[in-house]
């Protein structure tokens, strides 16, 4: 194991540039997490000069921006006033989308009950399976199966999927997934399981959608 840089090699801009890019992980950005760790507070004071502020769960190994919430916004989302311009985008996401990330994160909390390990790995099959009751009945299992994989891509640009290296479309589920679909939402799940049932019957759309980070 590397050991932490000494104080007069910790590198803020490298650490700040990171967290701009994106979500920083333990186990993906070793360098950049050796040296964040140190510099919590110095990050924390630079951030909170253009309305961010960083949020790191040691624990879970990873680290993203927020958009601070006491910043008032005019009721199209965008700044009020002389409010610092908005860093961190919000994005609309599908309706699928939308139940594939909460069906994921309803999975990973079953996952972490069981005390089977660190990583959660899904099959194809398997994110097909946990979809196909949400989608419309069809005969044709190709078109299914490519509609599944749409979802699944844009989830792992949105940085909640891995793609697992050498594998047949198996994903890791990444634990940032449970700072954007938290407990409480978790919670209500079930209760929203008759919006979704809604959306599919074509009526008004009820997605969910959870806060966004910097480009988790």
């Amino acid at each position: 194991m590397t050991s932490a840089p000494s104080h007069s090699e910790l590198d803020l801009p490298l650490v700040a540039t990171a967290l701009m890019k994106g979500v920083v992980y333990r186990d993906t950005h070793e360098q950049v997490w050796r040296h964040l760790l140190p510099l919590q507070s110095r990050v924390r004071e630079y951030m909170s000069t253009i309305g961010l502020v960083p949020v790191v769960d040691e624990a879970e190994g990873y680290a993203f921006l927020r958009q601070r919430d006491d910043e008032p916004e005019n009721t199209d989302g965008s700044p009020a006033g002389s409010a610092v311009p908005r860093l961190v985008a919000r994005r609309s996401l599908s309706f699928h989308v939308s139940l594939l990330l909460a069906l994921l994160r309803r999975r990973l909390a079953e996952f972490d009950a069981t005390d089977a390990g660190s990583r959660l790995v899904l099959t194809r099959e398997q994110v097909v399976a946990m979809l196909r009751v949400f989608l419309p009945a069809t005969s044709n299992e190709a078109r299914l199966v490519d509609q599944v994989d749409q979802h699944i891509t844009k989830v792992v640009e949105l940085g909640f999927l891995r793609r697992v290296p050498g594998s047949d479309g198996a994903v890791e589920v990444r634990r940032i997934l449970k700072a954007f679909v938290d407990a409480q939402w978790l919670a209500d799940f079930d209760g929203r399981l008759a919006a979704y049932a809604a959306q599919l019957r074509g009526e008004p759309d009820a997605a969910l959608d959870p806060e966004e980070g910097a480009h988790p």
